[in-house]
Parts: structure tokens; C-alpha cells; sequence
């Protein structure tokens, strides 16, 4: 054993210069002074909100994104000891000293940091030189905007960071098989977790990785089957895998009821602590005749309204003339009122209480509805509906004695019986009530009613097949079995609260699926805002986005790129296809002006840079959302790896001596304009040092930006 060891023990390592210098750069330029300023700069008023609630585990909807992006923030909030207890409601609110903001902006700052090594690395695995590698690294590194948004509390850096490392340890898998490709699908999905821009690059990785296993069929060295399934599993599986996982944590973390909750359905209400779920905990499961309920409307969002009725009777006439029943008003009213309590009556006896044992309803039994508080029945018949004059009005019966017999049979459907069971249960079922007369179904038109109505949302009976059967589901959401057959006793027991003693909990993937449905439905309002910009003007920096200005000098931060990289950046995209276009016509007549090996390096490069940009800025044109300068940094990053590699196959294939050395002539003066362009934009990049009014108005280069500044 002793023989074996031989000493001295000697480890040879091969350390990267290059790679070490960037990457310390980089970091000193993301994370020094990062709490500066002390205060709440543009987006971060919108994220912090979040970030607050994770920190007090209360559930939230945020329509615009999956929730890893959310949870790196708020990790980083919860490492700083951060609770939650700070009101986002301003740009330009001070932090308190209870307040670490270092720790808020630390993770973002960390990935915009490793996205100037990482493309770097990236650059290489392309196949092209360390000194392509070098000047696409510079180009990340002197990107002002870039830097703006990676030192504080927002998305895009984390983005940019999970999609570079995907390509990253992608192209290394595929120049040297190896167990790479895992890390490549976790990145993916940790990408699409982040924000769904990110399945734009996603994608384009799955495109890649297509064309490279279409590839692999004609070699017989290796098992294509194992290879196909291999990549299946990491590029697919994986991250599908993850993107449930988020939400899987996310559901975890926020257990809690708040704003958000009147979103979702009563049954994912029911499942969280507080809120509804301290009404609906230890109410009776089934539905019983003699029970009194609440209906919520399945349809009624963003607001929950539910089946309701008062002391009001529809007017004898409308204002256009029409004429109604003059019976007692049917609504949907979105708040909680005593006036929502409804009793399910056995049409073939008087008795209101319910039995002992309880007898159930079921899927098919006709019923009657009797309003709590009015004893009115619920009914429907040929009368137009007030402001839908296409449907069924629905009234509470009064017997006027005028030959308007009773029409108040209903019949109970339970639309989704499969997945629960025939009876009708509290939060669970989903109820189509069907008039018996008519074969109408029971619906929120969601019209608001008149004065007369108090603005209450129009309730009425509809032909089924007429309307969508998605807006026509009720839900009993507050549930408890009458006792009192008397009206005065009836009246003071809905007054009552009910009973609270147990939780109802739902399985998470039907909460995963609701909240999944939730996002794509329900959109926030978007306005039209000062800094928004359309993508058109991204391209050549026609805006800006001013994220914050001091209370009382002219100390600011924009979001601005370096406009000579930005240039560099449009004329590589230009060039490249330029280039690919003579390529291809003079490869269609037979000239190869380079072998075929550095054709399938400048095609893999056009694949990755240009389809990137393309997959990253292309759906922004269709898209009818409000839109920032900062949505296009993704696709800016893909440019920069471009540009070194381009200039490094025409100076290496296509020009002559002389030429090169022009090229690099070039180069080297563009390189020190970069610098130099990065060093004037620092004190809007940082902050710091602050800049008279004359100074500001010399950084305006372009009229459509909007400096701003205070005359002294």
C-alpha cells in the first residue's frame, strides 16, 4: 500500500486567465455598491410585492409568470432576514435600515454576473477562439443595460443566466457526449420557470437538438435508440418535470389566504388557512333536502358573485317599453350577504329542515329553491329576460293570482358526476340547474341591472344549447343543514355563522391545473405607460426607461444601452445574413468558398445567434401587451455572442493579409469606443457621481430619450 503512494503528492491544473479576469470584472461591476440606492427602483415596486407575501406564505396570482422567478427573489429577500413587512406602493420609496437591501438584489446581480463567463464558455464550445471568446465576454461586460438590470430586484438577468447555461452545457454535451444534457434540461426548465419567455429559447434549443439526433440515424457506431430516448427524457421530461416542481413549491410555500383567493375556485379557497376556508371548514359534505346554501357562479370572474335575492320586485315596465312579470328580483350580487341563502326543497313535501339521516340529493332530482330570507321560489318562465331579452327571465314566484301558474321545478345536473360521485356535494360539484318547463339552464348573463336593480348582475334561463356549458356551473361554496321550519327562527339562523371544527383540502394537481387555467384567463389591466416602447424601436434604441431619480438632485439611473455596442450588434446581425445569402447561391452553383467543416460551424452559429434573436424578438411583434426596452435583452445577448465569432470566420476564410490587419485596426478602435461609450453612460448606469443639468442634456443622444433633470 505505502508503495503505491508515492510522494510528493502533485496536482497540475490548467486555469483559464482570460475566463478569471471577465468573470472578476463582471462581478465588480454587478455587485459593487449594490445597495445603492436605498430605495425602490422601477419593477421592483412589482416584484417586492410578491416577495412580501412569500415571506408571509400568503397565496398570490401573478398572471405574467411561473414561480421560480418569484421564489429566487424571495430567497434571496429570506437569506437577508427580510419578513415582509414593507408597503410597495411607491418608485423612489426609501428602504428602512430593518430592510437588507443587498440581500434583495443579491441573486439577480450573481446570475447577470455569470452570464459574462458563461458566454464566454459558450463562445467556445462553438468552436470558435478565446479571443472570439474575449471580445463576446467584453461586449456582455460593457453592456450598460445589461448592468442596470442585473443590480436590482428583477427577472431578466436570472432569464439570461438559466438560457446561456442551457446552450452552454447543450453544446458541450454534443462535442463531447457526456452527462451534460441533464444540466441542460434542468436549465431549460428552470428558464420556462423563471419566465415564459424563456420557452421562446427553449424551443430553439429543441430545434437544435432535433436536427442533431435527425443526424445521428445514419451513424451505426452507436445505439440510436438509447441516444433518442436519452435526449427525450433531459431535454423533454426533465424540464416538464420541473415546471411542476415550481409550482409544486410555490403551492407549498403559500398556504395562506389573501387578495387573490376570490380568483380561484371555492374549492382551492377552502384548501388555504383563513379565509373562506375558516367558513367552509366543518360544513356538511353532501347536500341534503332541507339544506341551506350559498351558489357561487363558476363564471363570475375576476369577481365571485353569488345567487342572490331581495324585498325588490322587476318593474311592471322597462324603459323601452317592454313588460315583465313584476315578480321579485333575481340577481348576482359580489359580496357576502344573507340575502344569498337559498333552502333546497323536496317539491313533494313542505318540510324545510333536513331529515334525520339527511337525505342526500343526487344527480337528476328536481328540486325547488326557496330564498331564505323571502321564501320566494326560484322560478323561471316565457317572460324576456330585463336586459337580455333573448333569454328567460328568472324571478322569485309571487302568487298574484293572475293565471301565472308556479314554474319552479329544477333539476339537478352535476356536471362533473365522473370525477366525484352522483350525490351533490359542498365545493366539489359542479351544478347545472335545468328548468324543468323549459329545459332552460340556469346562467349569470353578467349584464348589469339598472338603478332599479342596484346595479346587480343580471341572472337568467337559457336554452342549453345556446350558451357554453362552461358559464352555466353553480357551486354550493357556504353549506349547513336547516333546523328551523319556522320563518322568524329560519331568519335569525342564516343570521348566525356556521360551524367551524375541520379543513377540506383539494389534491394538488387539481389545484395545479386551475391555477394553470388562471393564468392564461385572467389578465391584469394593462395601460398604456410613459416608458413603454414598441419593438421596432428597440432595435436602434429610440427609448429609454428612466428606473429612478433622487428626491432632490439630479442623481439617476436609466435603462440605456451602449449604443456603440448595440450598433455592433445590428450590423453583425445584418452581415451574417449578407453572408449566409452569398453562401448559399454560390454553394446552389457549386462554389464552396470554405470547407465543409467551417460551413456546419457558420451554420450552427447562424442556428444559435441569429435563431435566437429571431426567437427572441419575432413573437414581441405580435403580441398586444405593454412592452419594454428590457424584453429585448434576451435577444441582444444572442447578438453579442454573434459578432466576435462573425468577424472571426470573415478574418480567418475570407480576407486577405492586408484586410486582416485593417480588421483589426478596426477592432481595436471599436473595442476602446465600446469602453469609452460604457464610461460616459456610467453615471445614469450607477447612479453616481451625479451630473449637472448640462451634463444630462449632453448624454441625450438621441431626441426620443427622455433624461431628466433639475435646473440648478
Amino acid at each position: 500500500m505505502w508503495e503505491m503512494l508515492q510522494l510528493p503528492l502533485v496536482v497540475t491544473a490548467q486555469v483559464d486567465l482570460l475566463l478569471v479576469l471577465v468573470s472578476l470584472l463582471a462581478f465588480w461591476t454587478r455587485l459593487s455598491h449594490l445597495s445603492y440606492p436605498n430605495a425602490v427602483v422601477f419593477d421592483e415596486v412589482y416584484y417586492g410585492q410578491f416577495v412580501s407575501l412569500y415571506m408571509k406564505r400568503v397565496f398570490f396570482i401573478d398572471d405574467s409568470g411561473p414561480p421560480l422567478g418569484h421564489m429566487i427573489l424571495a430567497f434571496g429577500a429570506y437569506l437577508g432576514g427580510f419578513d415582509g413587512n414593507f408597503a410597495w406602493n411607491r418608485i423612489g420609496a426609501e428602504y428602512p435600515s430593518t430592510v437588507n437591501v443587498w440581500s434583495l438584489r443579491l441573486l439577480p446581480a450573481l446570475c447577470g454576473a455569470l452570464c459574462v463567463p458563461l458566454i464566454y464558455l459558450l463562445t467556445l464550445e462553438l468552436k470558435f477562439s478565446h479571443l472570439s471568446a474575449l471580445g463576446a465576454a467584453v461586449l456582455l461586460l460593457l453592456e450598460n443595460s445589461l448592468i442596470v438590470q442585473s443590480r436590482f430586484m428583477l427577472l431578466e438577468s436570472v432569464l439570461i443566466f438559466f438560457v446561456l447555461l442551457a446552450f452552454f452545457s447543450y453544446l458541450r454535451f454534443h462535442n463531447a457526449p457526456s452527462s451534460w444534457l441533464i444540466l441542460s434540461g434542468v436549465s431549460c426548465g428552470a428558464a420556462v420557470g423563471v419566465k415564459y419567455m424563456g420557452v421562446f429559447s427553449y424551443l430553439l434549443l429543441l430545434g437544435v437538438a432535433s436536427v442533431h439526433t435527425w443526424n445521428l440515424i445514419g451513424d451505426r457506431t452507436m445505439s440510436v435508440c438509447v441516444q433518442c430516448i436519452y435526449r427525450v427524457v433531459c431535454l423533454l421530461v426533465v424540464p416538464v418535470l420541473l415546471y411542476v416542481f415550481w409550482f409544486y413549491v410555490h403551492l407549498s410555500i403559500l398556504n395562506s389566504s389573501g387578495p387573490h383567493d376570490q380568483l380561484m375556485s371555492s374549492a382551492f379557497q377552502a384548501s388555504l388557512q383563513g379565509g373562506l376556508s375558516r367558513i367552509t371548514q366543518g360544513q356538511p359534505l353532501e347536500v341534503a333536502y332541507g339544506s341551506q346554501v350559498t351558489l357561487r357562479s363558476a363564471v363570475s370572474q375576476p369577481i365571485p358573485c353569488w345567487l342572490h335575492s331581495h324585498k325588490v320586485n322587476y318593474p311592471i315596465r322597462y324603459e323601452n317599453g317592454r313588460g315583465s312579470s313584476h315578480q321579485q328580483q333575481i340577481t348576482c350580487y359580489p359580496f357576502k350577504d344573507v340575502n344569498n341563502w337559498w333552502i333546497i326543497k323536496d317539491p313533494g313535501r313542505q318540510q324545510l329542515v333536513v331529515d334525520t339521516p339527511p337525505r342526500p340529493v343526487r344527480h337528476g332530482d328536481v328540486i325547488q329553491l326557496v330564498h331564505g330570507m323571502t321564501s320566494r321560489f326560484l322560478n323561471s318562465h316565457d317572460v324576456a329576460a330585463p336586459m337580455s331579452p333573448h333569454a328567460q327571465e328568472v324571478s322569485g314566484y309571487i302568487d298574484f293570482n293572475v293565471s301565472m301558474p308556479a314554474q319552479n321545478l329544477w333539476r339537478v345536473d352535476i356536471s362533473n358526476r365522473e370525477v366525484e360521485s352522483e350525490v351533490w356535494k359542498t365545493i366539489l360539484s359542479e351544478v347545472r340547474l335545468v328548468h324543468v318547463n323549459t329545459s332552460a339552464v340556469l346562467k349569470l348573463s353578467g349584464v348589469p341591472l339598472p338603478d332599479w336593480g342596484y346595479r346587480q348582475l343580471e341572472v337568467v334561463a337559457e336554452k342549453l344549447f345556446k350558451v357554453h356549458s362552461s358559464s352555466l356551473g353553480w357551486t354550493v361554496e357556504e353549506h349547513r343543514y336547516g333546523t328551523s321550519q319556522e320563518q322568524k327562527e329560519r331568519e335569525a339562523e342564516l343570521h348566525s355563522p356556521t360551524h367551524i371544527d375541520v379543513d377540506r383540502k383539494i389534491s394538488f394537481w387539481a389545484k395545479f391545473v386551475e391555477l394553470q387555467l388562471k393564468m392564461l384567463m385572467v389578465k391584469q389591466e394593462e395601460s398604456e405607460h410613459k416608458y413603454s416602447s414598441s419593438p421596432l424601436e428597440w432595435i436602434t434604441m429610440e427609448t429609454n426607461v428612466a428606473y429612478w431619480l433622487h428626491s432632490s438632485t439630479n442623481a439617476q439611473i436609466h435603462l440605456i444601452g451602449n449604443p456603440v455596442s448595440w450598433g455592433v450588434a445590428n450590423l453583425s446581425l445584418l452581415a451574417y445574413q449578407l453572408m449566409a445569402v452569398v453562401y448559399l447561391l454560390r454553394r446552389r452553383r457549386g462554389f464552396k468558398d470554405v470547407p465543409d467543416g467551417v460551413w456546419d460551424q457558420f451554420v450552427c452559429l447562424g442556428c444559435v445567434c441569429v435563431g435566437g434573436w429571431l426567437v427572441n424578438f419575432v413573437p414581441f411583434l405580435l403580441m398586444d401587451k405593454t412592452l419594454f426596452l428590457y424584453h429585448y435583452l434576451p435577444a441582444l445577448c444572442y447578438l453579442y455572442l454573434l459578432s466576435p465569432a462573425l468577424l472571426e470566420h470573415a478574418h480567418t476564410h475570407l480576407l486577405s493579409v492586408t484586410h486582416q490587419r485593417a480588421l483589426c485596426v478596426c477592432v481595436l478602435a471599436v473595442l476602446l469606443s465600446i469602453f469609452l461609450s460604457y464610461r460616459t453612460f456610467c453615471p445614469l448606469t450607477y447612479g453616481s457621481p451625479e451630473l449637472s443639468a448640462h451634463q444630462l442634456q449632453g448624454l441625450k443622444w438621441r431626441d426620443t430619450w427622455d433624461i431628466l433633470y433639475r435646473r440648478r
